[in-house]
This record gives structure tokens, C-alpha cells and sequence, in this order.
């Protein structure tokens, strides 16, 4: 179908390969059309079977959250010389190669400027053509022998992204690290991001490198995370993640899944550990789907950390559970049990998936970080927390 383009106009490509335009409507909708001949889904809320897409009033949110959050996304803006909740604009300039499989290049083959910038880090954040979502300090990087460096020419790969503390949060990288290393002991191996503490050449501040798992062998692996899937609308704020229901969460797996009943339940217990860990930040961006040879499949887990050893955080949880948000304090067991049912699990099934973390949680190996902890180490706080969570949900 032919579509009047207005505005500024992208090419969409999928690994690469041109698939169809999105183009601004005055200024305000936006419309994907594949082109004629392409017959695959390059996402689960674009079918190929529907040629035109539209949405009123902004970005399509599949390709809205493609864009950066925070701190990425200021730098990016400036760069582009467009406002900071410009998507479209700051896509045209960044998002040649996004998170998963989908690229957004200009229509007519322009390319920004890159201005001098005086660090390394500015340097690296601005480079075109490359974008990653989320709302934490973060540089696209590739690991060049036993060392890390931040990508800061067109050219230089992105197999990694460097996760950097926050100014008033010094122990952000070394929560998630734990964390993560936590849910590999609990969840499983597989079932868990690679990443470690490492330092980019060239830059001072530690970072948490992690291993993206949407690239593989130099392929572009489909990946969409459910805000994405359920198009749901990123919001002024960027808010709109946290607008939905571990329910509806997991009926994007029931719906898109190529093994519906075991990645159900690799979510039950995912939501399971995230509760005895005190992470009150589980929305739909931290859950995706990833292209695996049998079809779209739960990916590991990602972004997980121990919010409520921070006291001023939200400690209810980020998206609904049981008809409402609640404090992590207040979830027990039943509740627990009662969603796993509502999603579609067996009893026999929810009690063993509560068997097996109990067991694992209570290894004395679990949490254990030595004698050099102080009162004051956040380490004490998270073990706290984490300890009670556990006998309050298991016993």
C-alpha cells in the first residue's frame, strides 16, 4: 500500500536487511509499511500479515522502545541536535543497530555530526549508529583479548554493554553483580545474563559488563521485551513499563512462546526469586523474548537487583500481582501460590518450583560473603532483607 510521507522518514531493516518505512504523520503518528514482498513478522505487535501500522499520537511503541532512558539518552539528544523525547529523531541518528534484530536508518542516507567531546565516556555514548535502552548510565563496548573497551568508532563492535553506578548511588554495579550471581546459584546457569566487574580501557569508574545475549556468532538475534510485545507507550515520565500485571506479563508467554509451559514456568519462578530478593523494580521491560532455533523463547534473566536495601526506593512491587501493587514485605506464599495458578501452572508444579528455591536459598553457601562485613557494608542490608523475604515466603 502506498503512504503519504510527510515528516521525516525511516528505512526499517531486520538483520540488516531493508523490510519496509516509517514515517511521521504531521508530526504527530507515526505508520510502519512493510514493502512489497516482505513476508516475516519482524515483531509480535507488527504481523506481516497486517501490511500498515499505525499509531495516534507518537512513536509506534515497538520502536519507541527501542530509544534510551536517562542519562544515554541526554547525551544522545544533544548529539542529534533534537529534544530529549524526540524518539524518532534520536532513532534516525542511533538507532542503525538496537537492542534485537530491528535497525531504523534515515530514508534519505543522511548522517548526524559528531561534535569533538571531551571524554572518552561522551565520546563513546555518542558514537551513530548504535542505541541501548534503559534508564542506568550505560556504553556499548567489545572485549579485544583479556581487555574491555568502549566502542568509539562506527566500525567497533557492541557484543557487550557496561553498566556504570549512579552519583548517588555508589553500590549500584555490585548489588547487580550479587544479584546476578545469586539468581545463577537459585535459577540456574542458563537461566542467567553472563557479566562481571571489569573496567573499559580508558575509563576510571568500574562497570558491570554484561554479555549481550541478542547477538550471536555476529547475527542479529530477535529480541522484544514485553512492553514492546503488549504495546504498551513508554509515557511522558517513561512509566508506561510499569502500567501492567505480572498476569499480563505472563500471558505474552502464553500467547508468543514456542514452549508456552516451560518458559511459564521459568517466570513463576523468576517472579518467585525476585520477591525473596527485594527487587521492586521487575516491570515489563526487564521480561523478553529471544529468538532461539525452536522459535521466540523466555530469555535469561537480566537487570535484577536487591531495590529495597536501598531505603528510598518504591518497595511495592513494579508491575501488579494479585489485582494490585504491594509492598515486597507483604507477599507470602499464598499469594504466591494463588498467581501460579492464575497463570496456567499446576499446583504440583508451583510446590515444587516453592520446594526447590527453598531449598537452594537456605544452602548455607547462599549469601555467604565472609568475615569482612560491616554493619554499615549495604551487603548486611541486602542478606537482611533477602533473609527475611525467604523465611517468610517459604516457611
Amino acid at each position: 500500500m502506498e503512504i503519504a510521507i510527510t515528516n521525516r522518514t525511516a528505512i526499517v531493516t531486520f538483520r540488516q536487511e531493508r523490510c519496509g518505512i516509517l514515517a511521521e504523520i504531521d508530526q504527530r503518528d507515526t505508520r510502519f509499511v512493510y514493502d512489497k514482498g516482505w513476508t516475516q513478522s519482524i515483531a509480535c505487535s507488527l504481523p506481516a500479515e497486517q501490511r500498515d501500522h499505525y499509531w495516534r499520537n507518537g512513536l509506534l511503541p515497538f520502536f519507541e522502545h527501542l530509544a534510551p532512558e536517562g542519562w544515554l539518552r541526554g547525551h544522545q539528544a544533544r548529539e542529534a541536535r533534537t529534544e530529549t523525547r524526540d524518539d524518532f529523531g534520536i532513532l534516525l541518528a542511533f538507532g542503525e543497530d538496537c537492542i534485537g534484530a530491528v535497525g531504523v536508518v534515515p530514508a534519505d542516507g543522511a548522517q548526524i555530526t559528531t561534535a569533538e567531546n571531551d571524554t572518552l565516556e561522551e565520546r563513546a555514548a555518542t558514537v551513530p549508529g548504535k542505541t541501548v535502552s534503559g534508564v542506568q548510565k550505560k556504553l556499548l563496548a567489545y572485549r579485544d583479548g583479556a581487555v574491555y573497551r568502549p566502542r568509539i568508532n562506527r566500525g567497533d563492535p557492541a557484543t557487550h554493554i557496561a553498566k556504570f553506578n549512579a552519583p548517588e548511588r555508589a553500590t549500584l554495579v555490585q548489588n547487580e553483580n550479587l544479584t546476578l550471581t545469586l539468581a545463577r546459584e537459585v535459577l540456574g546457569e542458563k537461566e542467567v545474563t553472563a557479566a562481571h566487574i571489569a573496567k573499559l580501557e580508558g575509563v576510571d569508574e568500574i562497570a558491570l559488563v554484561v554479555e549481550r545475549f541478542d547477538r550471536a556468532d555476529g547475527r542479529r538475534l530477535r529480541l522484544e521485551d514485553f512492553a514492546q510485545i503488549l504495546e504498551v507507550p513508554s509515557g511522558r515520565d517513561f512509566g508506561g513499563k510499569y502500567q501492567s500485571s505480572y498476569e499480563e506479563a505472563a500471558s505474552v508467554i502464553v500467547k508468543w512462546s514456542s514452549r508456552s509451559a516451560i518458559d511459564l514456568l521459568r517466570f513463576f519462578r523468576l517472579i518467585v526469586f525476585n520477591c525473596v530478593v527485594g527487587n521492586a523494580d521487575a516491570h515489563l521491560k526487564n521480561f523478553s523474548l529471544l529468538e532461539r532455533p525452536e522459535g521466540q523463547r523466555l530469555s535469561p534473566a537480566y537487570d535484577l537487583m536487591n531495590t529495597v536495601a536501598y531505603g528510598e526506593y518504591d518497595a511495592d512491587t513494579g508491575l501488579s500481582i494479585g489485582g494490585k501493587k504491594r509492598p515486597l514485605e507483604a507477599i507470602e506464599r499464598s499469594l504466591l501460590r494463588g498467581f501460579g495458578r492464575e497463570i496456567g501452572l499446576e499446583e504440583a508444579a508451583v510446590e515444587r518450583a516453592f520446594s526447590d528455591l527453598a531449598r537452594k536459598f537456605a544452602d548455607p553457601g547462599t549469601l555467604k560473603f565472609g568475615s569482612n562485613v560491616s554493619f554499615d557494608d549495604f551487603r548486611a542490608r541486602y542478606a537482611e532483607v533477602v533473609q527475611a523475604n525467604a523465611q517468610r515466603i517459604f516457611t
